[in-house]
């Protein structure tokens, strides 16, 4: 029996707002987190990301007010990033209301906090999101959304995260990101061949055909997009429906 394949909205929250951006800059509003939120859950989204993308670079804390009212309007799994950077904070945010929680910047300069949050809140409950960058024959790993090299080989990291008990990786190509050029699937591939814990392909979606090209070529676990659901240019049943004709195992409403 094959696993379903996932559908997964990305909502990048700068000040309270749903923002989209090309290569983690240029940045535009695209709306209300919390009417995003609903307006997902009701479409038929299988999961939802919140990552407060400005938390890490200002050295504060994430929204919990936002998140929590997020929470209160989904009824579907609830991932929510940035600015965590201790076991405390994750305990809050899953309090908050989320179901996941996802590290970047600090499990790159902690990495046993992976592992303590595993040890406290469960494997399913830890999710790394790895920003990585082509260099050379490779990619290299970027911190504080995308503004800082680390110099770690994002592959070799991706592997050492699943090592110390993440329990998912979301992989973004940052020469992808909103672009709408499709998924890295280079990226996608080399880091599959590695894992063993499911992988969410992000960067990069701009038609069916990529989220279609994301899980088979990719063979991601699950494809997260923003822009071609935030400006309604596909719906989420659109999507499912699509990738039920082309065979793809996906739930559909």
């Amino acid at each position: 029996m094959h696993v379903a394949k996932r559908i997964i909205p990305c909502l990048d929250v700068d000040r309270g707002r749903v923002v989209k951006g090309i290569n983690f800059v240029d940045i535009v509003d695209a709306g209300d987190p919390v009417e995003q939120a609903r307006f997902y859950n009701e479409e038929g989204a299988d999961e939802l990301v919140f990552l407060d993308i400005t938390a890490t670079h200002e050295a504060r804390g994430i929204m919990h007010e936002v998140v929590r009212q997020t929470a209160d309007e989904v009824f579907i799994p609830l991932t929510v990033g940035g600015g965590l950077r201790s076991v405390k904070d994750i305990r809050a945010m899953l309090h908050a209301g989320a179901d996941k929680i996802a590290l970047n910047s600090a499990a790159i300069a902690d990495p046993d906090l992976i592992t303590r949050g595993a040890e406290a809140f469960g494997s399913q409950c830890i999710v790394v999101a790895i920003d990585a960058k082509r260099s050379g024959e490779g990619w290299e790993a970027y911190v504080r959304g995308g503004r800082q090299a680390t110099g770690l080989d994002a592959i070799e990291w991706a592997a050492r995260v699943e090592a110390l008990g993440a329990g998912e990786v979301i992989a973004t190509s940052m020469d992808r990101d909103g672009t709408k050029d499709g998924y890295d699937l280079e990226l996608l591939k080399t880091i599959d061949q590695r894992l063993t814990i499911p992988v969410i392909a992000s960067g990069g979606a701009g038609t069916l055909e990529h989220l279609l090209c994301g899980l088979m070529q990719g063979r991601a676990d699950a494809v997260l997009a923003a822009s071609i659901f935030h400006y309604r240019e596909y719906t989420i049943g659109e999507a499912k429906r699509f990738l039920h004709a082309a065979g793809i195992p996906i739930r559909l409403q």
